[in-house]
């Protein structure tokens, strides 16, 4: 297995196939293995739209360029439009920056006398291929299969069929690039933009938009001076979490001597099988943006005594042996939940491994007694669940992302106080005992046949338990869930979705249930197999990473001078980030530790570090920041108006949670980010 990552390490770095940049007839050209991939449009290399009527552009003028020439390392090639009320200069320079790798910078120069209005500029290139399946990062996942199965109007969706578009702003993009695979022919193609607003706009906050369109015989990659849209329909945003609101007028006006410029780059590779050709432009991301400085965040310590105090505060008793960490603002709702956003277990392993860095002699009883009293809820053994809230007069609800996530750290924390023993886990050892035998019980069954990535939260805590009881049973159920969800999601014909309870979609916390499964796995068993599978699910965790600075509005955000780089994007149906990613950030500096790959260590702090802004005097965070036109919370009456706002009042404790899990699992590494 070591050799196929190391194919894929070498198809990333250019070794195997090398793109060629040619240039026919003034037009650039992009060839693999001496065929022409990547062209410009027939009807011209630079295509402007000088009108808009029933949403959308209208009115297209197309040109060709006049010369070429040589200046270093750049070619240069140079055209120009005519129009009643002058002349728009037309330059393209186009240099190599790697193996695979094309830079272009556009530039666009209105020398006219008068104002010319309802311009639409455009990048348009097209690739040849059928049906091809394309990567929007945070959006759109190779058309978004599960989620179309259960509800396409909720989220974007495409098949690849003539005349599909999925066009979405820049500052969506939490990588910013778009990428198709050609699957049937071997390769892929990404076209990454450096973002930014419109000059000339006639909205306020209107960017670059990126995204692509399918033809009968080829698709386009497309970049446009505003204009966005998706399932069929024009000028819509996905701004709301069930509909999309109408995005329209996003035209510009060229004034009398304005020069436009628009930077962009064409990858072109091969690709080791279908599904992964998403996977190396997250890397190629990560080397143009290189999202690595993590010290103008908040220290490691800072966050996890600043997490700590925060938790404290959430204790709550409610009667009787019914005690632990609060769900909600104790002056709100008292709910003990585990799992999902209550992570009440979460603390009772964090707190066993992060007990010396605190030196608080609290600790210790919050933890056995917090544990102890969530053993006493009842596991359904038809059903292969348990209920994970308690609201002081009785349990309810139960899912498989919540009964993993308990699952899980109930082994952590048996696992820890083994090695410390200062605790008794006896009643925490039956407990995680009775959930693995009718999770395995359930999984090794001929009729499990589960709905979504949701039940591959249980693959970890079944590895773990393995070990702990030894007991083959559990490894067993866990081989078959690992195996199950890597034949459905390795060639992404259906991308890991169902991990956020909120969502019906493809999603990180989808993605993270199989990485974390498959580390796991790997970590355990030693099986090579895991770890090429783990990289995969981390790939697609990595894709939600945002890896630059989004310029934000007036706005909350804007506010705290709030950085972007390091929070994640949550779903294809709610397009807000998150702190979500500091909880997969140890299994990402894992990762970067068995491959040998820096750069997953430096992203995994700033990850980690990131997130913690925006963190109030009382040590509190909101849980939704809108860095796009989208919003779940609040006024969402006006589309204009919901990009820099952030939503304060969803405080449960899973963003507290998270920190403490994840700095232990750092601690344990003898990390200290």
């Amino acid at each position: 297995m070591r050799k196929t990552i190391l194919l894929i390490a070498m198809l990333c770095a250019g070794l195997v196939a090398r793109a060629q940049l040619t240039f026919e007839n003034q037009r650039p050209v992009l060839s693999l293995g001496g065929r022409a991939v990547i062209e410009a449009p027939e009807e011209g290399l630079w295509s402007v739209a000088t009108g808009w009527q029933q949403d959308w552009m209208c009115g297209w003028v197309h040109a060709n360029p006049t010369s070429q020439e040589q200046s270093g390392e750049w070619t240069i090639l140079k055209g120009s439009m005519q129009f009643e009320q002058g002349e728009l200069l037309l330059r393209d320079s186009y240099r190599r920056v790697s193996e695979n790798l094309v830079q272009c910078v556009r530039r666009y120069e209105w020398r006219g006398e008068e104002t010319l209005s309802h311009v639409t500029l455009s990048v348009r290139l097209q690739m040849r291929g059928q049906r091809m399946m394309p990567c929007l990062p945070g959006i759109l996942y190779y058309g978004n299969k599960n989620g179309a199965k259960v509800d396409p109007t909720r989220i974007p969706v495409y098949e690849g069929r003539k005349g599909e578009f999925a066009i979405f702003e820049e500052h969506r993009y939490p990588m910013p690039f778009a990428m198709l695979e050609n699957a049937q022919e071997g390769y892929a193609a990404a076209l990454h933009t450096v973002p930014s607003p419109v000059r000339g706009a006639v909205l306020a906050d209107q960017w670059w938009s990126m995204g692509v369109e399918a033809e009968e015989d080829y698709s386009e990659f497309v970049l446009y001076t505003g204009p966005i849209g998706y399932n069929g329909k024009h000028s819509v945003a996905k701004a709301l979490q069930r509909k999309p609101m109408r995005y329209g007028d996003t035209y510009i006006n060229l004034e009398p001597g304005r020069i436009i410029e628009k930077t962009f780059y064409i990858e072109l590779y091969p690709i080791e099988g279908e599904g992964t050709g998403f996977q190396r432009p997250i890397y190629t991301s990560l080397d143009m943006h290189k999202p690595y400085d993590a010290d103008r965040f908040a220290t490691f310590d800072e966050i996890v005594r600043g997490k700590y105090n925060f938790a404290k505060s959430r204790w709550i008793d409610l009667g009787g042996e019914a005690v632990g960490f609060n769900m909600y603002d104790n002056s709100l709702r008292k709910e003990l939940v585990m799992g999902w956003c209550g992570q009440a277990d979460s603390p009772g392993y964090a707190l066993q491994v992060l007990e010396g860095r605190l030196d608080d002699k609290a600790i210790a009883q919050m933890v056995q007694r917090s544990m102890d009293f969530l053993t006493t809820y009842p596991i359904d053994a038809e059903r292969g669940l348990f209920p994970v809230r308690y609201d002081g007069k009785g349990f309810s609800q139960g899912d498989p992302v919540s009964c993993g996530q308990a699952m899980y750290n109930f082994a952590k924390a048996i696992e820890t106080a083994r090695k410390s023993k200062k605790y008794n886990t006896q009643k925490w050892e039956q407990f995680l005992r009775e959930a693995s035998d009718v999770v395995s019980r359930r999984i090794l069954s001929d009729e499990w046949s589960p709905l979504s990535t949701a039940e591959g939260f249980y693959i970890a805590p079944l590895a773990i338990a393995s070990k702990l009881f030894k007991n083959n049973t559990y490894r067993a159920a866990a081989e078959k869930a690992a195996q199950l969800f890597a034949d459905r999601h390795l060639k992404m014909n259906g991308c890991y979705w169902g991990g956020t309870l909120d969502a019906t979609c493809e999603d990180k916390e989808g993605s993270w249930a199989a990485f974390q499964g498959f580390l796991e796995m790997y970590e355990r068993f030693k099986d090579e197999k895991y770890l090429e599978w783990a990289k995969h699910a981390m790939d697609v965790c990595l894709s939600y990473v945002v890896v630059w600075d989004i310029p934000l509005p007036a706005g909350r955000l804007a506010d705290f001078g709030f950085k972007t780089t390091g929070w994640t994007v949550v779903s294809a149906q709610n397009q807000h980030i998150d702190v979500y990613g500091v909880l997969f950030a140890p299994e990402v500096y894992k990762m970067g530790k068995h491959l040998g790959d820096e750069r997953l260590c430096k992203l995994a702090r700033v990850m980690y570090r990131t997130c913690y802004q925006l963190t109030d005097a009382y040590g509190s965070q909101g849980e939704q920041l809108q860095q796009t036109n989208f919003a779940q919370h609040g006024d969402m009456s006006n589309v204009y108006k919901l990009r820099g706002g952030y939503s304060e009042s969803w405080t449960v404790f899973w963003i507290t949670a998270h920190f403490l899990n994840a700095a232990a699992r750092f601690e344990e590494m003898g990390v200290e980010i």
